[in-house]
């Protein structure tokens, strides 16, 4: 229907819009989203007539529309600021364009009593602006605009001068008499909230240019460029280079990620904040005072409380068994061990089948300060750590990795602590510190969560919810 081609304005040294082109179909609801300044208002101006382009062309059904006056366009422009007469009734504001064009009273009057009762108005036709409510003003306006049958109808920024919730039931509004009319709609807004609920197709604007068009959920879901991703919705974004179908993000490891982009290529991945899922590990300072009563390092320094009991019941039960006593090392063994620990701990180091049971942090260690004994010692300990050992590493270095960056060997995409939780809107917004990323990443969980701040935790997403894009 309406076709913008190469499309330029620039005013003095600044480029309202530079090479802009879009398609417009027949009986859409099309979005001009971006912020302040990117030149959106500057194209509603130039379709409405009021501004000319520097160059390209715009047509609308294949015919030529820039050599048209503004009041011989099929096109109603709809105001911010409504613009109503403020000395004329609720009727007369919506009459006045057809009065104008010199139509029979007869059809004015079945026109607008008809377009009154669409927007709700009806029993109001006889009030004037001051006597009405913001929502009731702007219904005013959109009346007038499409009384008249126009083609294609602009709108600039029509819902900004009301409150929230008159603001969510006129997007509904909006969008039900789009459907009802039939008239093509292009709106401008810097609301992506509002871009999102009403409109079929988005184009977003940055700086004179169009940097994507789509429709909504494709726009959030799979945003094209740096800016879509940062500007539409909130996002996690994650710089690197293209990685085996993921992003090599440094000290975060390689990031699970869908893209088109060749291998090395410098990009961003995005990640939207509902498409991560956050395991909990619970609050550290909670899990601390179970420590100080399960390890016995403070009181393993001194031999005479902790060697009696240990000495007592496991290890007099060895001597008595058959396969020891058959040894001549345990000869001397067998008279000193009611004496001291020291003994015990020799015969147990001598003996193989006996060095193979102690896995306790009592017999583990006094062994390490001996010179001749931590070998032995050490067999059994780090057996249970043999996963551990499998990269070939020692195996304290494993979780040291796991605390120094944010990229974790087992157990989701990276590891952090929650520094913040909020709620509102029905959602949980979760804020985590990872370390080596410099902004926390947020995560979004619908209702209300039992995640607590400070709390340790680690984050997952799968590679369709990451999104490459060339940076």
């Amino acid at each position: 229907m309406l076709q913008i081609t190469g499309v330029s304005r620039r005013f003095g040294e600044v480029t309202a819009l530079s090479e802009v082109s879009l398609d417009i179909r027949q009986g859409e609801f099309f979005a001009l989203l971006g912020p302040s300044g990117c030149g959106k208002t500057t194209l509603l101006r130039i379709l409405a007539g009021f501004e000319s382009p520097d160059s390209g062309t715009v047509t609308l059904d294949g015919a030529d529309l820039l050599s048209l006056p503004a009041h011989r366009r099929p096109i109603n422009l709809m105001f911010q600021s409504y613009a109503l007469f403020p000395h004329m009734t609720v009727a007369k504001n919506v009459a006045y364009g057809l009065e104008r064009e010199r139509l029979p009273r007869a059809e004015i009057r079945e026109r607008v009593e008809e377009v009154l009762a669409k927007v709700g108005l009806a029993e109001m036709a006889g009030r004037r602006p001051q006597q009405l409510s913001g929502g009731q003003r702007q219904r005013v306006a959109l009346a007038r605009a499409i009384v008249k049958r126009p083609r294609l109808l602009l709108l600039d920024e029509p819902l900004s001068a009301l409150d929230k919730k008159v603001r969510a039931e006129m997007q509904l509004e909006l969008k039900r008499l789009q459907h009802e009319v039939g008239i093509t709609f292009v709106v401008v807004t810097h609301d992506q909230e509002e871009a999102m609920s009403l409109a079929d197709r988005i184009a977003v604007f940055s700086a004179g240019r169009v940097e994507q068009v789509d429709e909504p959920v494709a726009l959030y879901e799979r945003p094209r460029t740096p800016f879509v991703a940062g500007f539409v919705g909130a996002s996690n974004l994650f710089e690197g280079a293209v990685h085996d179908g993921g992003l090599d993000g440094g000290a975060l490891g390689v990031l699970p990620g869908t893209g088109d982009l060749p291998e090395g290529t410098p990009a961003l991945l995005s990640v939207r904040p509902e498409r991560i899922r956050l395991e909990d590990f619970g609050v550290p300072d909670e899990e601390s005072p179970e420590e100080p009563a399960e390890s016995p390092e403070p009181a393993g320094g001194s031999p005479e409380p902790e060697p009696e009991p240990a000495a007592e019941s496991p290890r007099e039960e060895p001597v008595s068994e058959e396969p020891v006593s058959e040894k001549p090392v345990l000869e001397k063994p067998v008279s000193e061990k009611p004496e001291t620990a020291e003994s015990v701990e020799e015969a147990v180091s001598e003996d193989p089948e006996s060095a193979e049971k102690p896995e306790t942090a009592e017999s583990a260690e006094p062994e390490e300060p001996e010179g001749a004994e931590p070998e032995d010692a050490a067999g059994p300990s780090e057996g249970a750590g043999d996963a551990a050992e499998g990269s070939g590493d020692d195996p304290g270095e494993a979780p040291d990795r796991s605390k120094d960056s944010g990229a974790p060997e087992d157990g989701g995409v990276l590891r952090g602590k929650v520094a913040d939780v909020s709620f509102y809107g029905g959602v949980s917004h979760i804020s985590v510190v990872v370390p080596g990323r410099p902004a926390p990443v947020l995560v979004a969980a619908q209702g209300a969560t039992r995640v607590r701040t400070g709390s340790a935790v680690a984050l997952h997403w799968a590679a369709d919810d990451g999104v490459l894009v060339p940076q």
